[in-house]
């Protein structure tokens, strides 16, 4: 658990950030030993929420710059969706080709339920039936113009929307074996 705290404090964008995150603490602490309960919660809360912030933005470095030819937009707004799902952190992008003629999505997650329950479908594709690709050591199951695979047991990744040639392009584009190691 210190490893983790202390890599999220690592890659906070901004001092200002960790500043903000110690002051919440620090306040959580006063108000706990002056018995305000509610507000020490208040506080942790804005701390949890701030360093789970801060992960998500490290977890998004692993998202691939957009192709020559494409934007990325990159959706700041997908850790609200997943504490309705169970909370974990995400990632995700949306490339549009420059013409206007294609676009794509990936979408990351980790540490959340939906990635355990999907776990067993992704991992046993082939033998449901369902086409496999490799993308180096990492398998993804091509469903339906998408591409879903679980990394390290503890990232699902999604890319959707686009042509499988297309879809495998954006994946062999990211650094699987340092987003095994992320939080670690």
């Amino acid at each position: 658990m210190k490893s983790i705290l202390l890599s999220l404090f690592l890659v906070l964008p901004s001092l200002a950030a960790a500043d903000e995150i110690s002051d919440a603490l620090t306040a959580a602490q006063e108000a706990y030993a002056d018995g305000d309960i509610q507000y020490a919660l208040d506080e942790l809360d804005f701390a949890r929420n701030k360093l789970l912030e801060a992960k998500t933005d490290a977890l998004g470095a692993f998202l691939p710059a957009a192709p020559d030819g494409w934007t990325r937009e990159v959706n700041t707004e997908m850790n609200q969706g997943l504490a309705m799902m169970g909370g974990g952190v995400g990632a995700e992008a949306t490339y549009t080709q420059d013409d206007g003629g294609k676009s794509y999505k990936i979408t990351m997650m980790a540490d959340n339920p939906m990635v355990a329950s999907m776990a067993a479908m992704v991992t046993n594709a082939a033998a449901m039936g369902l086409k496999v690709e490799r993308v180096g050591r990492q398998r993804f199951m091509v469903q339906d113009n998408e591409m879903t695979g679980l990394v390290a047991n503890r990232f699902l990744i999604q890319v959707s929307g686009a042509d499988t040639d297309t879809m495998m392009a954006a994946l062999e584009a990211m650094d699987f074996a340092a987003l095994s190691g992320f939080g670690q």
